[in-house]
């Protein structure tokens, strides 16, 4: 018997009945935009339905060139489209799980000059002023999203899923945020949802009864003149009338300056206004952002809060999810830790979508862990994430593996990682990993400093090297002094003084500042009511705030913080695209003075003197930490012309240490391990 009944229990719609409750939420991978990248969608698609999923939902495609998210984006308007998504439809319908195409129509989000919206207001994330829609375009556009479901059903859909929230053409009709329309499709919320109501019954009059349409709803915009939830209400009962079958939950708008989806977001924090709206209705409701654990999907669904959970890049993490999570295999889910740095980051990028604890997200046909016909010994140095990743691989092909770790624990850089506020979910990848080695049989000698020679008398047949890196010391007078910390050492926790400099603001930079801030906390996520206060998010299910907005409560930092950089260009400007702006507003909202063009001098008893703009200057802090790099440790990998070079690979921060990418080390880590 599973602990997991609620979220394993089938779904009966009527005319179709879903296997379990887990649906894989729309996200853009990148595949979808060109037809012969579709053989590599339906295997990205498939792996998901093969390890358990009951329902998929596909990233956006557009019912027309103004929809286009990118210039010649994925598009559903004629019928040599239908050929190339039949590929998807019968990959996952092999495996037992139903897939809904989702149609998305970008509006005034779109990067393409053919962009239009319920009124002429550009938009803060795309470069281009969106034309005003007419009376007769939206009568034109209605008939578009019509068409573009009808032919998803003839390409073998079992329904589609109208995007209608984060701030994408439907939720700019909806929100008085841009609709400022005077006509029968703005005003007061009957003449704003208009729109979103005929749209979904020119749908359900083309497709039929037996068709699912699914509409992902702002729950709540978070955004200034969004709507209250009585308004939010007031459209998902009129979706209901107009035909749609299930409910989805949006959060958010993409310009909004609330964290919706990153790791410091608690799980399930948006939860209660999707039971809220649930009340009201009578189809099922779906759940979603930032349920990543079959926990917290259980609980919410034994609660009655949701009928059905959705999860998007937990289910690029682990495509077996639900299969583990029925097997009572838990504990062997390889969890989303809501990073972004390779899903949404790749997105917004323009480049094909992974997953930072899962490499082969995406590249399915690509990167195979084939058994292996000729086992080797294998040894792997450093048990970081670069290295468990090596080691498990090899191991699971078949290889005899052993790992050499010089500390007491494995998870390198991740065991600094994970204490830093709001990364808490770090833990879990340790805990996969600790996990996988045990299960693949890998030999795990901690407290173990190794040579080549030793590596040599042992015989291994492949030696892969992921010692790592060590933090960069800093090289000016008074460098020696006590009160000059390493990142690590603070991390490790030592002790810090009330006013601090930290030198280098690159992701351990801003990760030392945050750390710094509060308190040493213990490994728990910060607490929800605690969070919604910080970041102004109304905590009424019920609210009747405009968009769920209230006013941000933040607490007193205990330090006085200066961030430190040497280049000229904004602090952070190199952290991550759809995560960065959180951790600058973190630091900007507790006051941390940020300086750039900053030449380092000296440190002395009253502080550390410094240089801006050619005006020498001391801050008077109490403690000095160095986060300006990394370098290497690299010594057991041979020089070039070596003896034995050909049976050493390198690989993560002990091959280049510039900015510590888990991304790139947990990849390399893989790809070595699956040539073996």
């Amino acid at each position: 018997m599973t602990s997991y009944q609620h979220v394993l229990q089938p779904l009966d719609l009527g005319f179709t009945t879903i296997r379990n409750r887990t649906v894989m939420g729309s996200m853009h991978s990148g595949l979808e935009d060109r037809f012969y990248q579709y053989p590599k969608l339906a295997a990205y698609f498939a792996e998901r339905a093969k390890g358990g999923v009951g329902l998929i939902i596909t990233g956006g495609i557009s019912p027309n060139r103004q929809g286009w998210l990118l210039p010649a984006g994925g598009t559903m308007n004629t019928w040599g489209d239908v050929i190339n998504h039949r590929i998807v439809t019968h990959a996952v319908h092999k495996h037992g799980a139903k897939i809904l195409m989702q149609i998305l129509h970008s509006g005034r989000y779109g990067y393409q000059p053919f962009v239009v919206s319920s009124s002429p207001i550009k938009s803060p994330i795309s470069p281009f002023k969106p034309r005003k829609l007419s009376d007769k375009q939206i009568l034109s556009t209605i008939d578009d999203y019509a068409r573009c479901a009808n032919l998803a059903k003839k390409a073998g859909y079992d329904g589609v899923e109208i995007m209608g929230s984060e701030g994408y053409l439907i939720n700019q009709f909806l929100s008085r945020h841009v609709n400022q329309r005077d006509d029968r499709w703005g005003g007061d919320i009957e003449g704003r949802m208009r729109f979103a109501v005929e749209l979904v019954k020119a749908i359900r009059g083309k497709v039929g009864e037996k068709f699912i349409i699914c509409f992902r709803l702002s729950m709540i915009d978070l955004v200034q003149d969004g709507n209250t939830m009585e308004e939010v209400i007031t459209v998902a009962k009129a979706l209901e009338q107009a035909g749609v079958t299930l409910l989805n939950t949006g959060i958010g708008w993409h310009e909004a300056r609330i964290p919706t989806i990153v790791t410091s977001v608690p799980r399930a924090a948006f939860v209660n206004v999707t039971a809220e709206v649930k009340k009201h209705v009578s189809i099922p409701v779906i759940a979603s952002n930032r349920i990543n654990m079959p926990d917290t999907a259980e609980q919410i669904i034994a609660d009655g809060q949701a009928d059905m959970i959705q999860m998007a890049r937990p289910f690029l993490a682990d495509p077996y999810w639900v299969n583990k999570t029925a097997e009572n295999r838990v504990d062997e889910i390889n969890t989303c830790i809501a990073c972004n740095q390779a899903c949404l980051d790749h997105t917004f990028q323009n480049k094909r979508v992974s997953c930072l604890v899962n490499p082969q997200a995406c590249r399915e046909t690509e990167l195979l862990y084939i058994k292996t016909k000729k086992p080797k010994c294998v040894a792997v140095v450093g048990g970081g994430v670069a290295g468990m990743s090596a080691a498990t691989v090899a191991a699971q092909r078949g290889h005899q593996v052993t790992l050499f770790e010089a500390n007491g624990e494995i998870g390198g850089q991740f065991n600094l990682a994970k204490v830093v506020p709001g990364k808490e979910e770090f833990h879990e990848t340790i805990r996969y990993f600790k996990g996988q080695l045990e299960k693949t049989g890998v030999d795990v000698r901690l407290n173990t400093r190794i040579n080549r020679e030793q590596l040599e008398r042992e015989g291994f047949d492949e030696v892969i090297v992921a010692t790592g890196v060590v933090p960069r010391q800093l090289k000016i007078d008074g460098a020696n002094s006590p009160k000059v910390l390493s990142y690590a050492e603070v991390l490790q926790g030592a002790e810090v003084g009330n006013r601090v400099a930290v030198i280098g603001a690159g992701g351990i930079g801003f990760d030392i500042s945050e750390y710094l801030l509060k308190p040493p906390h213990q490994p728990q996520p910060q607490p929800l009511d605690e969070w919604r206060k910080e970041w102004g998010v109304d905590p009424h299910a019920n609210y009747d705030s405009e968009g769920g907005l209230v006013r941000a409560v933040v607490e007193t930092p205990i330090r006085e913080i200066f961030l430190l950089q040497r280049k000229t260009t904004p602090l952070g400007i190199g952290l991550g695209k759809t995560s960065g702006w959180v951790h600058r507003a973190q630091l900007k909202k507790h006051n941390v003075k940020m300086m750039r063009g900053v030449q380092y001098k000296a440190v002395s008893e009253e502080g550390l003197w410094v240089e801006v703009n050619g005006v020498e200057q001391l801050l008077r802090v109490d403690t000095v930490v160095v986060c300006a790099g990394q370098e290497s440790v690299k010594a057991l990998y041979p020089q070039e012309g070596e003896k034995h070079l050909a049976k050493y690979h390198i690989i993560g921060g002990a091959k280049l240490a510039a900015e510590l990418d888990a991304k790139r080390a947990i990849r390399e880590g893989a790809e070595v391990a699956a040539k073996l």
